[in-house]
């Protein structure tokens, strides 16, 4: 099994780079086996179908990179120093973070709403497989594309595709009948140059979705990571609410999917145009 499917333009003509980390579906036999969950419901934290939005990239100019295993198996989001000693045997409980205590670490011990996968715990070498195998080469063959950008266009823009339950904004507090359709996370500024991340808000808002920033989620490990604005390398994290094109309880499309797959095309290709050049440039007005 590979970690990623990597996708590259004919003629590249942006400095964009689309990312999808958790749309990854191929599930090892031995871990189905082995869990307390079935696959529905293990199907619950990925970013089911978001690799299908980005299908119009290559033809943009732009590279697309997606993960292949799943989110409850390894999480690319995660540093790989986070690890969770409820879950891995032999793992100091010195440095646990939040994302590590909630069960959400880069090998996850639970899945959306809290559900356990596994019985007990698992071997640290069995960790450190799974990070050795597709951790790793992930995040090697992104850096790989990061940096070829950065020497082809001069800058680097990483659009890191997420999608979001539709209750995620009032879990966090947010109670609003005009939940944003779109959040984009650029860690407040510290991962992209505000005049980006001010044109990827508006791709979408022409496109009329409601656009929030950096509120429930301002970008995680791979905003972090790869967005380092003062070498012209640039990362925004962007999540997408399920429920505009899929039935969430069933991990299906929904029956607006088509719609919403041909809305994102559009998005795409304009996304695509803000690396344009030798410098990121303004999205044009909507078509």
């Amino acid at each position: 099994m590979h970690a990623y499917d990597f996708h590259t333009p004919e003629i590249p003509t942006s400095a964009v780079v689309f990312a999808s980390p958790h749309s990854g579906r191929d599930y090892p036999a031995e871990f189905l086996a082995n869990a307390m969950l079935d696959r529905r419901t293990l199907r619950s934290s990925e970013d089911a179908f978001v690799d299908f939005f980005l299908r119009q990239a290559p033809s943009a100019g732009a590279p697309v990179l997606t993960g292949r295993v799943p989110r409850a198996y390894v999480d690319f989001n995660r540093a790989a120093s986070e690890l969770d000693p409820a879950l891995i045997a032999g793992v100091s409980a010195r440095g646990l973070n939040p994302r590590i205590a909630s069960g959400l670490g880069v090998i996850p011990r639970v899945v959306a709403g809290g559900r356990a996968i596994y019985r007990g715990k698992i071997s640290r070498s069995e960790a450190n497989e799974r990070l050795s195998r597709y951790w790793q080469p992930y995040h090697d063959k992104l850096t790989e594309v990061m940096d070829a950008q950065r020497q082809k266009f001069g800058h680097a823009i990483l659009l890191d595709m997420h999608s979001m339950p539709r209750d995620a904004v009032s879990m966090n507090g947010q109670h609003t009948t005009l939940r944003p359709d779109i959040v984009l996370g650029d860690r407040f500024g510290a991962a992209a140059r505000p005049e980006i991340s001010e044109a990827v808000a508006r791709v979408f808002s022409d496109a009329g979705l409601r656009v929030a920033r950096n509120s429930p989620f301002a970008g995680a490990y791979i905003a972090q990571r790869y967005g380092m604005p003062s070498i012209g390398q640039h990362a925004i994290q962007i999540e997408i609410d399920r429920s505009l094109y899929m039935d969430e309880r069933r991990v299906e499309p929904s029956a607006g999917f088509a719609q919403f797959q041909t809305l994102m095309d559009g998005i795409v290709a304009r996304l695509a145009r803000i690396g344009g050049g030798a410098a990121p440039v303004l999205p044009l007005a909507a078509e």
